[in-house]
């Protein structure tokens, strides 16, 4: 019995403690929870704050207009213009097939000297190469020869023409020294036609005495020398080329046209060339001629453009894009430098600007795109102000900015 009685004493007394530790918590703990519930609900919202602050405001560069004009920062209006349709190409330069010369000698001779190298720019007519000739010395001797003889002839008729006329020598005396005089005339003309064939002024073998005399080889057209096989002391012969002369002023670019654009492509067309050497610069040229045959494994037709090449920065063998401009005549749309274009985070922006000195990076949806102007089909509208150029300015200081936030 006292074992059972200790028993329940101990229950009792865990009910009156627990009895206890619950009056007293109600009595203060309305207070804590009260307490607890003011300070949770300000970092909620302030949280709240700082997710909707931050990703809601828009990310802009500012840029006075001292520091825009400084580094070539140009801000323009969006407008309409008819956009030109254009076929794009590609090819390849080559030298003009109208504007080279092979250059031979046209006689058998030794080169006795060289007067031009590999890459020299040559005049028309200047002297490349001396040639020591046999054949030369054959033909000069004949005009010598057929000149002396028309000296003679001409005395001849001199004095037959004072016997005549004294009645001492006979009518047909006369008329024998004329034919004679007429043969030796000819002959003389056509020694000097060969001389000047030959590349050698017969004036130049006139004067006193009778050194040996070589043959120059002179370059028919003015350009660079683009190829040279001469050397000296070997035999120059009229089938082998001594050089190769092109006037690089003008190039031809080859392109291979599409079957099914040859409807839009016509003789005189206008085109822009660009070359991988020179990717910002544009080489207007015309098309010059269409071929009559299209090529059965690619489907396509050989076209020339001619392109005027004054700095000679085309070189034959580049590669080269053309675009082939078709007339605008298409109503006019909403246009975009393509310089203007920068690319952000897979999508193609340019930035905006309202007052002159803050710019917001503005996606674009784009459409055609032609010569340096690409077609806005949303995310801008007309009469908004851009920057034209400096873009890639703009771009790099708005992530500077972002790596500084970070």
């Amino acid at each position: 019995m006292n074992k059972k009685g200790i028993i329940i004493g101990v229950i009792a007394l865990a009910l009156a403690s627990g009895f206890y530790y619950r009056f007293t918590h109600l009595a203060t703990g309305t207070g804590e929870e009260k307490t607890h519930n003011e300070t949770v609900e300000p970092n909620e919202k302030s949280g709240a704050k700082n997710e909707g602050g931050e990703d809601e405001a828009p990310k802009t560069v500012s840029m006075t207009p001292e520091i825009q004009k400084q580094h070539g920062v140009v801000v323009a209006a969006a407008k309409q213009e008819r956009l030109a349709d254009a076929i794009s190409v590609t090819g390849k330069v080559e030298v003009n097939g109208d504007r080279i010369a092979h250059v031979s000698s046209r006689i058998p001779g030794k080169i006795a000297s060289v007067k031009a190298s590999l890459g020299d720019t040559v005049a028309s007519g200047q002297v490349l190469v001396m040639l020591d000739s046999v054949e030369l010395d054959e033909a000069i001797n004949r005009y010598r020869q057929s000149k002396a003889k028309l000296s003679l002839a001409k005395n001849n008729l001199e004095r037959v023409n004072a016997l005549v006329e004294k009645k001492i020598a006979a009518r047909k005396d006369i008329l024998q020294a004329e034919t004679d005089y007429q043969m030796t005339s000819s002959e003389l003309h056509a020694d000097k036609e060969r001389l000047a064939l030959y590349g050698l002024s017969p004036a130049s073998l006139d004067g006193p005495g009778h050194k040996r005399q070589l043959l120059p080889v002179r370059a028919p057209i003015g350009g660079v020398i683009t190829e040279k096989y001469a050397l000296v002391g070997e035999l120059a012969d009229p089938a082998k080329n001594l050089y190769t002369v092109a006037d690089l002023s003008s190039v031809w670019v080859m392109v291979d046209i599409n079957e099914k654009d040859l409807a839009k492509v016509r003789k005189g067309q206008e085109a822009i060339v660009k070359v991988g050497a020179f990717p910002d610069l544009g080489f207007p040229g015309r098309i010059s001629h269409i071929a009559d045959m299209v090529d059965d494994a690619t489907r396509t037709v050989k076209a020339r453009i001619e392109v005027k090449n004054t700095d000679r920065k085309l070189k034959p063998e580049m590669f080269a894009s053309v675009e082939l401009a078709l007339p605008a005549d298409a109503p006019p749309v909403l246009v975009v430098s393509e310089e203007a274009l920068q690319d952000m985070e897979g999508r193609k922006v340019v930035f905006v600007t309202a007052n002159g000195t803050e710019f917001e990076p503005r996606p674009l949806e784009l459409g055609r795109a032609s010569g340096g102007q690409v077609e806005v089909l949303g995310g801008l509208k007309e009469g908004e102000r851009y920057a034209v150029k400096g873009g890639f300015l703009l771009k790099s200081e708005l992530k500077k900015g972002e790596l500084g936030e970070e």
